[in-house]
C-alpha cells in the first residue's frame, strides 16, 4: 500500500512543480522577454518589476511545497 501512496505523491508533487515552473516562466521570463523587445507588456517601471517578483515568489513557493510534500514518502 505504500507504493501507491509513494506514486500518488510524486504525482502530486511533480503538479506542483509544473505549475511552479508555468508561473515562474509567466510571470518572470514572459514581461522581461516583452519589455526587451518593446512588445506590449506590462507597465514599465516599478510595478512591472513587482508584479514580476510576486510571480516569481509564488512560483518559488508552490516549489517549496512539492518538496515538503516528497518528505512524506514512504519506505
Amino acid at each position: 500500500m505504500s507504493l501507491v501512496h509513494n506514486e500518488r505523491t510524486k504525482l502530486t508533487a511533480t503538479l506542483l512543480n509544473n505549475v511552479a515552473a508555468a508561473m515562474f516562466i509567466t510571470g518572470g521570463i514572459g514581461p522581461t522577454v516583452s519589455l526587451s523587445y518593446g512588445l506590449p507588456g506590462p507597465t514599465g517601471g516599478w510595478s512591472a518589476l513587482g508584479i514580476t517578483t510576486i510571480w516569481i515568489l509564488g512560483g518559488s513557493a508552490i516549489h517549496y511545497m512539492a518538496r515538503l510534500l516528497l518528505k512524506g514518502l514512504k519506505p
